[in-house]
């Protein structure tokens, strides 16, 4: 068997910092950080300062702090040192130059790191996904769903539906070589009800799914509504910054525009959109073709109606008031007494209604507390994990339709009943890596950064 290369890379962020991290992983990892440091090699898992020299010039390139991780208690299972350095970029540079004169070195590819952990055993796929995720986590929110996700709490519950499904499948193995005559339906049919269990848990599982993969991308608000309704003026003052053009011309926005924001630590993607009416501009009419496309995939929508309109709903924001929230803007324009109120929409059940003038601020308050409820409670966390990715669900979904087999052919064909809970176990196992998974392995650690 061949011996693994050693690899390097940068792996904290690129750019001057104080420090900056340079992490390598092979065999040769200690024998290049004795090469550097004239053979100072300090004691495994003891912090100590070195002179690094480039072997090639002569030329000092810094006084770093080293750490020797010998395998395979490291990260990646392999011997690991980490350099850390002053993080000025010629400093960086010059380390990482005379790395890769250091025959039997080369630099790290995307998530070669962490692939080199999954391979060795200390890290499962899930596991691997939920460092990736904390790596790019932006939110309190996102951040505890990542740490959730690295401690191993879905690899503990997908492991334990497979090895529920495992323990049965030994029986029905069994059940075709050697049938159980005080069984009339056979073993297949006594574990029924338990399979089921598992098929009926999983279901759930992914139903709840939404919720896991929300925290990951973001909660998605589509402002929608007809031409100068104050969109575009509501995106700027919630974003703190003019990032959408505002023009008393109807029009004037012509695709979506995105900002991220974080309502009670969950990630939230605010998305203006163009004004929708009749229009027989083609470029108008494209805008309005994907505004239409982003509201049919939010997860909640701003319908805005200019307060002198209201009650009045204009008839192409019929279709999307329901579950939505209705902002009745440029309050300010109308009599103090004015009352807005939810009863004016016959048959509407809104998420809720809020008048405002973003000129004065009146109701902006309430308009984000109100978001923040929303989205806080269709994202706030369940005791169980959530699932985070497609891949997990498409492995799931199959796993159930395999389920669905098996209640078909139990009792009647052993063969094929044993065979729907082996390719079940196979799905679940995809997940974490319990099985031949060298299809998806690259997919997985192709979205890791270098250095991780």
């Amino acid at each position: 068997m061949m011996q693994p290369e050693t690899i390097f890379a940068l792996s904290s962020g690129h750019g001057t910092a104080g420090v900056a991290v340079v992490r390598l992983s092979g065999p040769a990892a200690i024998v290049a950080l004795s090469v550097l440091a004239g053979g100072k090699v300090p004691a495994a898992r003891r912090a100590a300062v070195r002179a690094l020299v480039d072997p090639a010039s002569s030329a000092r390139l810094d006084q770093a702090l080293v750490i020797v991780f010998p395998g395979p208690g490291s990260f990646t299972g392999e011997d690991v040192v980490e350099l850390h350095l002053h993080g000025g970029r010629a400093v960086v540079e010059g380390v990482l130059a005379a790395l890769g004169n250091i025959e039997g070195l080369r630099p790290a590819e995307a998530g070669e790191f962490s692939r080199r952990a999954f391979d060795n055993g200390k890290l499962d796929l899930t596991e691997a996904e939920g460092l990736n995720d904390l790596i790019h986590a932006q939110t309190a929110a996102q951040r505890e769903q990542a740490l959730r996700q690295m401690d191993g709490q879905l690899r503990t519950l997908y492991d334990g539906w497979r090895g529920r499904l495992m323990s049965h499948l030994a029986h029905l193995e069994a059940d075709i070589d050697f049938p159980d005559e005080d069984l009339p339906e056979g073993v297949s049919g006594a574990v029924l009800p338990s399979i089921l269990s598992v098929q009926s848990e999983i279901a759930q599982h992914i139903d709840e799914g939404r919720r896991g993969r929300l925290l990951r991308d973001g909660f998605r608000i589509v402002i929608l509504g007809e031409p100068n309704t104050g969109k575009s003026t509501l995106l700027n003052a919630l974003a703190h910054a003019d990032v959408a053009v505002v023009s008393e011309e109807a029009g004037t926005t012509r695709d979506a525009i995105e900002i991220q924001l974080d309502l009670g630590g969950f990630p939230v993607r605010l998305i203006d959109t163009a004004g929708v009416r009749d229009s027989d501009g083609t470029i108008e009419q494209e805008g309005i073709r994907r505004a239409l496309s982003k509201a049919q995939d939010a997860d909640l929508r701003l319908i805005l109606i200019r307060a002198d309109d209201w009650p009045t709903v204009p008839q192409s924001m019929r279709q999307w008031i329901d579950d939505a929230v209705v902002v009745v803007t440029q309050s300010d324009r109308e009599p103090e007494n004015k009352m807005f109120h939810v009863e004016h929409l016959e048959g509407v059940e809104a998420q809720g209604l809020v008048s405002l003038s973003v000129k004065t601020e009146e109701g902006m308050n309430d308009l984000m507390l109100m978001l923040e409820k929303i989205v806080t409670e269709r994202m706030s966390p369940r005791e169980a994990p959530a699932l985070t990715r497609i891949r997990h669900q498409q492995a799931l979904e199959a796993a159930v339709d395999h389920l669905w087999r098996f209640e078909q052919n139990a009792g009647q064909d052993a063969v094929l009943a044993a065979e729907d809970v082996r390719m079940a176990v196979r799905s679940i196992g995809g997940i974490t890596g319990r099985v031949g998974v060298e299809d998806m392995l690259d997919i997985v650690f192709s979205d890791f950064c270098i250095g991780k």
